[in-house]
């Protein structure tokens, strides 16, 4: 077992952590205040190749693995979580594309993902079904050789910012199985019908567009349905493990800045005489941040590691991004 980086997977790490250290620090606090973004600093990254990180090197991606992607998102949630979220969010979704999709869809949707000249979102929750994904019930109701859709969906990242969203939507309301009701389809936002709204006043990540969307007899063509009808479950969850792992690794860079930013403050902060540092009940606290960020890692890396292995570990995914979560608000407040 060999738990060391490769020299690319080194280089990923260093060229990432520059460029965010370059391109988030200054604009971070703006982006937060104003709930805004810069897409130049989207465009820049899309030019160095850290968008569509795992999109096929024959549809202009990257071609790399899960593993490579986690590690990118914790050294950018290092810098700033808000700006991450939003710079490498442009394709989430896409991973149904490349793994369910036609030859058709996969030329059509990733060669502009993988460059930045588009960008997508995907929509899932609805007011009545957030972590019951089953029960969603926006409804597509065949005519024909299009799909006519109608309801609504809430919290969809760059929900106002996509060209187009893939969205889990109702087509067998009948079936007697509750995962076999819905169906997969790519939307483009510019069809009729289509409205976003951008969401303000978040807790946090307040760079990255999250939107309430709706859908009035929006029709698409059959040929954007991706996968198989009734299949939407399937490959919503298997997105869902893919993120979970991303949005795990995050939470390792949350608290690898806790960490930072803590030992940078108790060794210039003093007190009765002393630095900070020198308490051994401060140091403590810092051990123990240094530690759940340690352990957390190692799950990111392991899962994502089975996954590029060909090995969804669907336990180790959910306690991954289950533990990172939970240490990651723990080692800020104690940073704090």
């Amino acid at each position: 077992m060999d738990f060391k980086l490769t020299n690319e997977q080194k280089d990923i790490a260093k060229a990432a952590r520059e460029f965010a250290e370059k391109e988030f620090v200054e604009r971070a606090e703006e982006f937060d205040r104003e709930e805004t973004f810069d897409e130049a600093i989207f465009k820049k990254a899309a030019e160095l190749g850290f968008v569509g990180f795992f999109i096929d090197e024959k549809y202009g991606g990257a071609g790399l693995g899960i593993l490579e992607h986690c590690i990118l998102q914790e050294e950018f949630a290092d810098v700033d979580l808000g700006i991450s979220v939003a710079v490498l969010t442009p394709c989430f979704g896409s991973e149904i594309i490349q793994a369910f999709g036609t030859e058709e869809q996969k030329s059509r949707y990733l060669p502009s993902l993988a460059t930045g000249k588009a960008i997508m979102g995907s929509a899932f929750t609805e007011p009545d079904a957030g972590s019951d994904l089953a029960a969603a019930r926006t409804m597509a109701v065949k005519e024909g050789d299009e799909f006519v859709i109608n309801g609504s969906k809430i919290f969809i990242t760059n929900g106002t910012r996509a060209d187009y969203l893939i969205c889990f939507i109702q087509t067998d309301p009948e079936n007697r199985d509750k995962h076999r009701r819905h169906s997969m389809f790519m939307v483009e936002t510019n069809r009729e019908g289509f409205e976003a709204n951008k969401l303000r006043g978040k807790l946090g990540i307040r760079a990255s567009d999250t939107a309430e969307v709706s859908f009035t007899n929006v029709r698409v063509p059959s040929s954007n349905m991706v996968g198989k009808p009734g299949n939407g479950f399937n490959e919503a969850i298997y997105l869902f493990n893919l993120n979970r792992i991303a949005v795990a690794a995050q939470a390792v860079g949350l608290m690898r800045s806790a960490l930072k930013e803590g030992v940078n403050h108790v060794k210039k902060r003093f007190t009765f005489g002393a630095p900070l540092a020198s308490y051994q009940a401060i140091q403590f606290k810092l051990a123990d941040i240094y530690t759940w960020m340690r352990a957390g890692r190692n799950m990111v890396y392991e899962a994502a590691w089975k996954i590029d292995q060909g090995e969804m570990d669907h336990a180790l995914v959910a306690a991954a991004k289950a533990f990172c979560g939970q240490m990651a608000v723990k080692c800020a407040d104690m940073a704090l």
